[in-house]
């Protein structure tokens, strides 16, 4: 319960959690269940609540996605809730560039390059770095 009070925690990882603690396999799986069932552990609250922390942090959704599949969550929640096609990512994208480079454009391709690599490193897609910073030959 101490886990719980904390944060929010993926079935799979609570019950890794327990495991890691010395408590049987089977033990794990079945408190994990019944705390499940009374709705204290929920993927989809663990799943939300990682995507507010991740996005404040300033992540994108390809980072996002692959932390949440790491972490044991069914890809099919996964799909559900992180979009990469949804056009509030470019608004989230303008935000992080601004802040590292303060809006300003690269001025060679050297720079271009320095800019889209961090924010791929932060989990932006190239078409959406594209999208977002232009650059001109």
């Amino acid at each position: 319960m101490r886990m719980l009070a904390r944060r929010e925690h993926g079935t799979q990882e609570l019950t890794a959690k327990l495991i890691a603690k010395g408590v049987d396999e089977q033990v794990a799986a079945t408190v994990v269940a019944e705390l499940r069932s009374r709705d204290l552990v929920s993927d989809q609250r663990f799943v939300e609540a990682l995507i507010a922390a991740r996005v404040r942090r300033g992540y994108g959704p390809l980072r996002i996605r692959h932390e949440l599949q790491r972490r044991g969550i069914q890809p099919s929640l996964v799909e559900q809730c992180v979009d990469a096609h949804d056009p509030v990512w470019l608004d989230r994208l303008q935000q992080v560039w601004s802040k590292k480079f303060a809006g300003v454009a690269p001025k060679n391709y050297t720079e271009w390059t320095r800019h889209a690599r961090f924010l791929q490193h932060r989990g932006f897609s190239a078409e959406q770095i594209k999208q977002m910073i232009r650059y001109e030959h």
